[in-house]
């Protein structure tokens, strides 16, 4: 069954980021197709896809093989256009933990989210081949600065990366120093920062933090690192780090209005 991966698509669920997959069998006159959200953890040959949920299900019986053979491609060949990647591997559904709701715990953290700009047009000029080692080096890069800087690494989907820090300078530089590296590649980021509590449930973080900081990258040009208030007045007294004023912003889906700081060189 041909899988499919929608990429590109930055919308924050609780452990990460949320994509949707879209997959496609035929046998004989009938064509099953199957479609949901997916999680996905990693990159390259590593990287693990699941169902978020059951995904849903359907059958078309198209009456002759030729048609169902018809249909398949016709369908197949639409999704490509909506921005899907083929996917090797399996897609999993996660079992979640029972203990779950008894396993609650509280924690506050420095995100950070890191998008490449205009992905999808560079994959494009450079074609499949060059556009994965690039993405590897891309990759490699952002891992040396996150473990340089003691981050740890949430969750990977395309090209963006979530991470966490336990002190906000230490996302700041980071974020700073994973910039510069990907110049060398010829790419151009936009990255955001938010402090924010959030809980570990059934091994998995939850909360309000990672959405927001997906917003703020989200509010970010090529080059620029935008980072929260809360980001902001924790730092007040970090001389060697700047911000300029980048005003007032209504981010999409959260409460209230919120003021953005970009980081200075």
């Amino acid at each position: 069954m041909p899988k499919f991966l929608r990429i590109g698509v930055h919308q924050s669920n609780v452990s990460g980021y949320t994509s949707k997959a879209w997959c496609v069998r035929r046998v004989g006159s009938a064509v099953f197709l199957k479609w949901g959200a997916v999680e996905v953890h990693g990159a390259g040959d590593g990287r693990k896809v699941y169902w978020t949920v059951a995904p849903r299900e359907k059958t078309v019986r198209c009456g002759t093989a030729q048609r169902a053979q018809d249909y398949a491609k016709a369908a197949i060949a639409r999704r490509r256009s909506h921005r899907y990647e083929s996917l090797a591997g399996p897609i999993a559904l996660r079992r979640r933990s029972v203990e779950r709701g008894t396993e609650l715990k509280q924690a506050l953290a420095t995100i950070l989210i890191v998008d490449i700009v205009r992905s999808t047009e560079k994959a494009a000029k450079l074609g499949d081949a060059r556009w994965t080692k690039v993405m590897g080096h891309y990759y490699a890069a952002v891992r040396k600065e996150l473990k340089t800087s003691r981050g740890k690494e949430v969750v990977t989907t395309g090209d963006g990366v979530l991470a966490t820090f336990k002190a906000p300078a230490a996302g700041v530089t980071c974020a700073t120093a994973i910039q510069k590296a990907v110049r060398t590649l010829g790419l151009e980021i936009r990255v955001g920062l938010h402090v924010g509590e959030y809980t570990v449930s059934g091994g998995e973080m939850v909360g309000l933090a990672f959405h927001i900081g997906t917003r703020i990258a989200a509010k970010a040009r090529a080059g620029e690192v935008l980072v929260s208030s809360a980001v902001k007045n924790l730092l007040v007294s970090h001389a060697q780090i700047r911000f300029r004023d980048h005003g007032v912003h209504q981010l999409k889906g959260v409460p209230e209005r919120w003021r953005l700081y970009r980081v200075e060189d």
